[in-house]
């Protein structure tokens, strides 16, 4: 499998390459060549299989030739037996025809851990086989941080730089960053939001100069094509535990930076069945008014319950635009670089062959608050604030109630706690019993200003091998 940027203008690399680059050269994304492909017969043939054997179908395309299959495997039995939950993604029916599936029973509690927990271990193998050191440099607008920090705390041959906008996620998610030991590991509050941080990290893919040649920036954002990889197993996961592929699903996705719900495109790609997929976003709603009126403008970012949704510049669009624009690199570049100026449309056949399958809609606080409470009284079910904006958005946009509508449940309601309690539940999440004491652990972490020269000295100075 080989892997071209979305702006065409860097050479093709293999999967090792690509897990540690990160950004292209050009300033693009990685995307495969081409995409396996899965006939029904093969995917009904999935049934019954555990999460992880699953896993292996899916993803080992894009890995092989890479890492052997038995190292593979491995890899993904040790990533999810570390799941609270023997299922690993559980379906939880809250309406007819109509479900949530729980992606937040890995150690940090979202749905982030199904990549970075393997991203770890992929970095680590990778690594090791090298003897190469590298620098993670990753921005935050909440869960990417502290699955990232568990993810690959433990490999030897990194050093961990994660960004988040200072008093702008949750207390919980800062302290799950900032309450985890070890000398590899360092938290960056910037003076920002989220966009602020982004921005300097794909900056510093840009230019590493900063690093004086002696190491590289590896990336676990959703940049990186390994998390995307990761999450396009539970989009099957879900189908095949509801009847498919002999019927189609629609799912809701929970999304800013777009990554999660472009893993949803690739599975339909490969030959899932998937009629729909609603684009559930907050007031920072920069999806929805493109999918909506075909404008892409950057407007003013604002605080939400919601604040990992908090993202005006979804990264992972271009992915989509490149498909869009047909694989046209050059096409891509120019567009982007014309929407950093002002707002853009683009070609009306293109944006509605993106409507045939995307639909989208934006909550607010209030509609978010209201979606825990009713989903609360009527099952006894607790949503998180970025779950409740899903099925809200599903509820929203539902093209056909014969078809089973997921919604994606990206985090555990403990970790939201103000918003909960902005909701009128009366009902408190608990933390799990791993958790217990988080309010209780030393934290560390450095405020700096929002500026990519403080930022970049701050790392030239503390990675371990200067």
């Amino acid at each position: 499998m080989r892997y071209i940027s979305t702006r065409g203008d860097s050479p093709a690399l293999d999967f090792e390459d690509v897990l540690l680059t990160g950004l292209a050269p050009d300033g693009g994304l990685y995307v495969p060549e081409s995409l396996p492909q899965f006939n029904l017969e093969e995917i009904r043939s999935w049934r019954g299989l555990s999460y992880s054997e699953l896993a292996f179908k899916v993803m080992y395309p894009f890995v092989e030739g890479a890492i052997p299959a038995d190292d593979f495997r491995t890899m993904l039995d040790d990533t999810y037996g570390a799941f609270a939950h023997k299922a690993i993604a559980p379906l939880v029916q809250i309406d007819s025809n109509e479900w949530v599936l729980e992606l937040f029973h890995g150690p940090t509690l979202a749905f982030k851990d199904f990549a970075l927990q393997l991203l770890g271990r992929l970095l680590d193998y990778v690594l090791e086989r090298r003897k190469q050191h590298v620098v993670i440099m990753g921005a935050t607008s909440g869960d990417t941080g502290s699955a990232a920090i568990e993810g690959c705390r433990r490999c030897e041959h990194v050093d961990i730089f994660i960004l988040h906008p200072y008093q702008r996620v949750s207390e919980v998610q800062r302290r799950q960053m900032t309450t985890v030991q070890g000398d590899n590991i360092y938290n960056i509050a910037v003076r920002g939001n989220f966009d602020d941080c982004q921005r300097m990290v794909k900056a510093s893919f840009g230019d590493q100069s900063f690093l004086g040649g002696k190491t590289q920036l590896a990336a676990v954002n959703s940049i990186n094509w390994a998390r995307i990889m990761a999450q396009i197993v539970y989009y099957f996961h879900a189908s095949l535990a509801l009847g498919g592929p002999d019927r189609s699903m629609a799912f809701s996705v929970p999304t800013g930076n777009f990554g999660d719900i472009f893993a949803g495109y690739l599975a339909r790609k490969m030959g899932l069945p998937i009629s729909q997929l609603v684009i559930a976003t907050n007031r920072n709603d920069i999806l929805h008014r493109f999918m909506s009126g075909n404008k892409y403008e950057q407007q003013h970012l604002e605080a939400t319950l919601s604040p990992s949704m908090d993202i005006m510049v979804s990264s992972n669009f271009e992915r989509l635009l490149f498909d869009l624009h047909g694989r046209d690199g050059h096409a891509v570049k120019t567009l982007l670089e014309d929407a950093a100026k002002g707002p853009v449309s683009i070609d009306d056949f293109r944006w509605k062959q993106a409507r045939s399958l995307f639909d989208s809609s934006a909550i607010d606080d209030k509609d978010t608050c209201d979606t825990i409470r009713d989903v609360f009284q009527q099952n006894a079910y607790l949503l998180d604030p970025h779950t409740a904006i899903g099925v809200r958005a599903a509820r929203n946009c539902r093209r056909d109630a014969s078809i089973p509508m997921i919604t994606l449940g990206t985090a555990h309601p403990a970790k939201f706690p103000d918003a909960i309690a902005a909701s009128g539940v009366s009902a408190k999440p608990e933390l799990p019993a791993h958790m217990v004491d988080l309010f209780e652990r030393e934290e560390k972490y450095t405020v700096l200003d929002n500026n990519i020269a403080d930022v970049q000295g701050f790392i030239a100075k503390h990675w371990k091998n200067t």
